[in-house]
């Protein structure tokens, strides 16, 4: 079972040798990351196995969408060839998942990739800019190198498709919203994982848990979690929305958008300002790569301060804002790049919200290893730390598509 996992600044592929669904996560057998966050025209790949490791830099002068298909080709020839081979052709793999970001009102489960799914995720584009074209790519460069494969979309929006219709409406005319104008969510295949993860852990059935799942990597979504369902979240009819990210504004006032109309910028001007040069990037000047912003506060740079600080704050208003939908909150949940691997984005976020009875062990949160609490003995909101495994979700998704 081969999966891809595209992102906005990164393309995580794994293969999983499966009999069937197994109790516990199990490790692929083989694992790439090819990841163009730093610089949109290099791409660092990065390949593992249970006993190798290799490592390599590809290019290409138009970046990422543009040179994703070769650097797939590249890094799919680790899979079978040198060091880190694990299967002796491509043939060998009998289902290929991907993640995809946007299937509108379309799709609401995994659904086997033809045509019709295809030209969707295209008409989608519109709509997840960053994400549905990579998503594509790898769809079509994989039907290209062994056609004979089935391949399965499991689609991000699917797990807020049930959202209260309070929720889901924008208070525009009921026509625009008929045409689909409405708040779709993203992140479901991480927001979904984590969340059923929390249980055991919480030692509590997932029907009685209210969580605040905060999925924060380059781009950034919270959601909440109301007995296993999402009944509210962050992002809305497009990935730009909700908090702040990494080179997305998440919301501003729609004025600021018409103002700058006005003032003679185009369509995609206005495109490229909110989904790839606001955010950290947009406030920092420096980089939307939250090392990079910790390296240059390090350095005393007050623009990457401000933007370290506006990143906070909009983390801390959307959690709050989340609060209302689920009537308290059991526990706080950090997943995804940033939220595994950044104690002081925790600490800074929970300090703000004392109020509601968050409180960390400092000593926890600055640990790196596993799924862990990490709040106080004390705090009356328990503090989750949760490797995301979406490339897992997808894999088990596929299984079902298999199965039936």
């Amino acid at each position: 079972m081969l999966v891809l996992n595209a992102g906005s600044s990164s393309l995580k592929v794994c293969l999983y040798q499966l009999e069937a669904e197994p109790d516990t996560v199990p490790p692929p057998c083989w694992h790439a990351l090819l990841d163009w966050g730093e610089d949109p025209t290099t791409a660092k790949l990065k390949v593992k196995t249970s006993h190798q490791q290799y490592q390599s830099i590809l290019t290409h002068p138009q970046g990422a969408i543009t040179g994703l298909p070769a650097w797939i080709k590249a890094l799919l020839a680790t899979l079978t060839e040198g060091q880190t081979a694990v299967v002796q052709t491509l043939d060998d793999i009998c289902m290929i998942g991907h993640r995809v970001v946007h299937g509108g009102l379309r799709y609401q489960a995994p659904v086997q990739v033809d045509a019709a799914v295809k030209a969707a995720i295209a008409e989608f584009s519109e709509y997840a800019p960053l994400h549905n074209p990579a998503n594509l790519a790898g769809i079509e460069v994989m039907e290209q190198l062994c056609p004979q494969i089935p391949q399965v979309a499991v689609f991000d929006t699917a797990f807020h498709a049930h959202l209260p219709r309070v929720a889901r409406t924008y208070p525009i005319p009921q026509e625009l919203s008929a045409a689909g104008i409405q708040r779709y969510g993203f992140h479901g295949i991480s927001h979904q994982y984590v969340s059923e993860r929390a249980a055991p852990l919480l030692e509590l059935p997932p029907t009685a848990l209210r969580l605040i799942t905060c999925h924060l990597g380059n781009g950034c979504s919270l959601a909440a979690v109301k007995g296993g369902q999402c009944v509210e979240t962050t992002m809305g009819f497009t990935p730009a929305a909700g908090v702040m990210m990494g080179t997305r504004c998440g919301d501003i006032d729609p004025g600021i958008l018409l103002y700058l109309l006005r003032r003679g910028y185009s369509v995609d001007q206005l495109d490229q300002l909110v989904n790839r040069q606001s955010g950290l990037l947009g406030v920092s000047g420096i980089s939307n790569d939250l090392r990079q912003i910790l390296a240059a506060i390090d350095q005393g740079v007050a623009a990457a301060q401000l933007a370290y600080d506006c990143f906070i704050y909009s983390l801390q208003r959307g959690i709050a804002s989340l609060i209302p939908p689920l009537g308290g909150v059991d526990a706080l949940v950090f997943t995804a790049g940033i939220g595994e691997n950044a104690p002081s984005v925790r600490a800074d976020v929970c300090h703000g919200l004392g109020w509601l009875g968050v409180h960390l062990n400092p000593v926890a949160n600055e640990q790196h290893h596993g799924d862990r609490d990490i709040a106080s003995a004390t705090s009356r909101v328990r503090v989750l730390v949760l490797q995301t495994q979406e490339d897992w979700a997808i894999a088990r998704a596929c299984l079902k598509v298999l199965a039936a």
